[in-house]
């Protein structure tokens, strides 16, 4: 009985529906441009490039304070709502000028200036002493620089891009922990240092070993530093006294059009289904400005047209389906 009662609600699905609670399937339609993760394994930095660098919009603010942060050698605090492409800003300066790409340091609550310098495997290293005596590898064998470790060690003629991701959820004694390496553009390894001599580091980006003297790390080139913030606390002034703070509007109409084209004009639908789409910028912008101002990022109006574009009738199952693909992302 519980069988027919559950093959009778598959049936009901509509035909987009992959899982009907009937049988398997052989194969997956295929991904947003952005989650193609198979795309990215086959080759990862021109799919990180192509989805975040170019299909980012920038407007007057953006490009002025990207510009003075470049003059300047200054690190660009980037503020906003989550959603809103703080992250790609980033990308999208990699992509237009061409620095090597990205370099992402991603921040938690646990993070420390050391895990952006660099990692050293001390217990690996005592291990392979114990085993193999002095026949285990060179201590630079167990040392590897971070993401900011990398970007501060560059030694070619261009900066490299580093963002430092979500920077808000960071320890209370980061941001001053980064002052020094801001200001100074150096760093040092101990590990390096008591022994003295060159040794060749490995990036963390797995580029070209970079040679490192007396455990010293001179910065040629300073790094564009780009620090995303949600807003989740403040920082010291010594800190922003030290960097350009950029905030992040929530896009209009006008930009979100021109989002959706920059990811979306290459799909052979994305004619046929223009107005309906057109209708659906509509409809999240009046949500957005809606009296209980609920806050929606972009990509939750750029998985609503990929939908669309895949054939997809919203209508048929509208309040539900939008009510969960637009979900606030306030607790309030």
């Amino acid at each position: 009985m519980e069988k027919s009662e559950s093959t009778e609600e598959a049936q009901k699905a509509p035909e987009w529906c992959i899982y009907r609670g009937e049988k398997p399937i052989s194969d997956l339609p295929p991904p947003p441009s952005w989650r193609n993760f198979s795309a990215k394994k086959q080759n990862k930095e021109n799919q990180q490039k192509n989805d975040r660098g170019s299909c980012y919009i920038p407007n007057h603010q953006d490009i002025e304070l990207v510009n003075a942060a470049l003059y300047l050698r200054r690190p660009l605090l980037v503020e906003g709502k989550a959603g809103t492409g703080k992250t790609s800003l980033a990308y999208s300066v990699e992509h237009e000028l061409k620095l090597g790409g990205v370099l992402r340091w991603s921040i938690t609550t646990r993070t420390t200036l050391k895990d952006g310098l660099y990692q050293y495997d001390a217990i690996g290293r005592l291990q392979d002493k114990s085993l193999h005596g002095d026949k285990s590898p060179e201590i630079n064998e167990y040392l590897r620089l971070g993401a900011l470790g990398t970007a501060f060690a560059n030694d070619s003629n261009k900066p490299r891009v580093l963002l430092i991701d979500e920077i808000d959820k960071s320890d209370i004694d980061l941001p001053n922990d980064l002052l020094h390496i801001f200001e100074e553009g150096e760093f040092e390894i101990p590990e390096l240092k008591r022994l003295k001599g060159k040794h060749e580091i490995f990036p963390s980006d797995d580029g070209t070993a970079i040679t490192i003297e007396n455990g010293r790390v001179l910065c040629k080139q300073f790094p564009l530093v780009i620090m995303t913030s949600n807003g989740e606390r403040e920082f010291p002034p010594a800190f922003l006294r030290r960097c350009l703070r950029l905030e992040i509007q929530q896009p209009d109409k006008d930009k979100l059009q021109r989002i959706v084209e920059a990811h979306f004009h290459t799909d052979t639908n994305y004619v046929q289904y223009k107005q309906q789409i057109d209708n659906l910028i509509d409809e999240f912008i009046k949500k957005i400005n809606s009296s209980d101002k609920t806050d929606l990022a972009n990509d939750q109006l750029l998985n609503t047209v990929h939908l669309t574009l895949r054939n997809i009738n919203l209508s048929d199952d509208k309040e539900s389906l939008l009510e969960s693909l637009w979900k606030s992302l306030s607790n309030s």
